[in-house]
């Protein structure tokens, strides 16, 4: 069983890790999930106040936070990238669900034996991983045939040796030298092109770990390689004619690719032009700048401000030193028609709660737009925790609901067209240097006159943030009310409004919501971090009472953002009959309204958007 090390508790450190002193009585419990976890007692309840193992597991360190051969990178979950091999070999069990893992596309089969191959994923780690094994070092080539002749093996992870910078000083008295042996520092081939290392075989993949989040590095000489199975396809006189029809087939396909690409590429030029004729048509257009003045002023595109759903951002700095935010657009179809709804939605409209987009850029394939620099980031970075030693005062939250409200009411009550923008969540919050608010992305946003009511609409937006109603696709600017009550609670509370880190019935905000509401306890939701919010207790238990007046799961008794905006400023008195079941809608069925003039049915086929996607940085 290896040998017993003691575990000492000295002045409220265990094991390295400080204990909070308290006169409270606390127990560690070490969960299913693979949490070690502290509680304390709070005088009514059992309170969680540490996650022991954090610091060394980080999101990703658990053995089923991502399922079985589930890839986890800084808390998202995916399958191992089938995007580097000629074909895909995993699938997930259920893509609404990422957490609960992948399965083979093809079962490993021991009759098959010799069909099995290993992929490997480099810069990955294993939470089982022991740096005690193979002391003595394994080759690499070792490590896999001794996985792939072991038909119970699942896996093999490599671990390359560390070199220590200078391993020794041999001193030779008779000859007055000192022998020094240098090795790299990294993980990785030793100097003298060994490639010796320590070797886990696993029967059972569990969770894997992306190493390049990982909280605890260990460099990037660690690989997995997984076992698959190839093709059971072995008969040999097949192969004749598989190989011979191929060749054929290929030909045809060459001449086809052909034609295809000539007559692709001059309808592409043909839409480019009429897409660029169109752009400049719009009055009251941002400047129009080429591809190589935005290379130019983001210095061939060297500063990466962050990346989201449809491209990155850059820094850029205009002639007159104003700095900028290029974003990239990469992609067709979807995307570009993304790039045209942003030109035209924020194009022309100007409001100190909305981020100002300076330009644009079309031309051939390059799909650019030029916004302000916001130089204090997106409001997540703020609230999630990525910013844990600045957690923002009451003050500063509640005028950053304030300013979101001012934007969206601006969009529905005083532009010439209304416009609804779906996709309302943190990430899609900029702040400038003193924390001004602006509302951002409007890739997904959809224009309606001011008669108009309702839009018939397929589902777009952030799986997390969207209103009951979508289940009728029977839409109103109320979809992005119910939106910002959640961006409300996440920056009263601190925390994503899904967090699968935390225990199952904290796991999800509005169903917290729900049961301290009845239990009339909110204020164990504020964010604890920030002192200052303690004292305002009862202006931010106010505001939670707002957000729960928008979250309204029947969007008829949400209030407008008009009126958000005047109840946040003390104007008027917020509505106190509120269900707290956030999740029920009492539209089921499609919309049969008399007046047909009320409601627009847009037919585009936009799909519903991971959570991973964001606006402009």
């Amino acid at each position: 069983m290896g040998e017993n090390h003691p575990v000492d508790f000295n002045n409220g450190s265990f094991f390295g890790w400080d204990i909070p002193t308290t006169s409270a009585a606390q127990f560690m419990k070490f969960e299913p999930d693979g949490h070690l976890r502290l509680y304390q007692w709070a005088g009514m309840d059992w309170r969680e106040v540490s996650d022991l193992l954090r610091t060394e597991a980080g999101d990703c360190g658990y053995p089923m936070v991502c399922g079985r051969y589930g890839v986890c990178t800084n808390g998202q979950c995916g399958c191992p990238d089938a995007a580097k091999y000629q074909s895909s070999f995993f699938r997930q069990m259920d893509f609404r669900h990422p957490n609960l893992g992948c399965s083979p596309v093809t079962p490993i089969s021991c009759d098959y034996a010799k069909d099995h191959i290993l992929l490997e994923l480099k810069s990955t780690y294993y939470f089982a991983f022991d740096s005690s094994l193979n002391e003595n070092g394994t080759e690499l080539e070792d490590c896999k045939n001794n996985c792939l002749s072991n038909c119970s093996c699942k896996a093999a992870l490599f671990v390359h040796h560390q070199s220590m910078g200078v391993d020794a000083c041999d001193i030779d008295t008779s000859q007055n030298n000192c022998s020094i042996t240098i090795t790299s520092p990294e993980f990785g081939f030793m100097d003298n092109g060994t490639s010796k290392g320590s070797c886990l075989l696993l029967n059972e993949v569990f969770s894997i770990i992306n190493n390049e989040k990982y909280a605890v590095s260990v460099g990037d000489g660690s690989s997995l390689f997984i076992k698959v199975q190839s093709s059971y396809v072995e008969k040999p006189r097949r192969i004749k004619i598989i190989l011979a029809s191929s060749l054929g087939s290929l030909f045809a396909m060459l001449c086809i690719v052909g034609i295809c690409f000539v007559v692709i590429r001059k309808r592409l030029k043909e839409s480019n032009g009429t897409e660029v004729d169109f752009l400049d048509q719009v009055p009251g257009m941002p400047t129009r700048y080429s591809y190589e003045t935005l290379k130019a002023l983001t210095e061939d595109f060297s500063r990466k401000l962050g990346e989201g759903g449809f491209g990155c951002v850059y820094e850029g700095i205009l002639e007159n030193g104003t700095k900028i935010a290029v974003k990239c657009i990469d992609g067709f179809g979807q995307v570009k028609d993304s790039f045209l709804v942003e030109v035209k939605t924020i194009g022309s409209i100007h409001h100190v709660n909305l981020v100002k987009l300076i330009g644009y850029c079309s031309e051939k394939s390059h799909r650019l737009l030029v916004y302000e620099y916001m130089a204090n980031g997106s409001l997540d970075t703020w609230i999630f925790g990525g910013k844990q030693n600045l957690p923002l005062p009451w003050h500063v939250r509640r005028k950053i609901i304030l300013d979101i409200a001012k934007g969206l009411a601006y969009l529905y009550e005083d532009c010439s067209q209304k416009i609804i923008h779906f996709d309302v969540k943190p990430q899609n919050i900029l702040l400038d240097p003193n924390f001004n608010a602006k509302v951002s992305d409007f890739g997904l946003s959809k224009l309606l006159e001011k008669d108009q009511s309702r839009i018939v609409t397929k589902m777009r937006g952030t799986p997390g943030y969207l209103a009951p109603e979508w289940l009728s696709n029977i839409i109103t600017e109320q979809v992005d009310v119910y939106s910002f009550g959640i961006v409300i609670m996440e920056i009263i509370c601190g925390r994503k409004n899904l967090d699968w880190s935390m225990t199952e019935e904290n796991r999800h905000l509005l169903s917290l919501f729900k049961i301290k509401a009845a239990e009339e306890k909110l204020h164990e939701m504020v964010d604890p971090k920030s002192e200052d919010m303690l004292i305002h207790m009862e202006e931010v238990l106010d505001t939670m009472r707002i957000a729960a007046w928008c979250l309204q799961g029947n969007f008829s008794k949400r209030p407008s953002m008009s009126l958000v905006v005047k109840v946040l400023e003390g104007l008027v008195a917020a509505e106190t009959n509120l269900d707290y079941d956030f999740t029920y809608s009492s539209v089921v069925s499609t919309f049969t309204g008399a007046d047909p003039e009320q409601q627009v049915v847009d037919d585009a086929t936009t799909p519903l958007l991971p959570s991973t996607l964001s606006g402009p940085r």
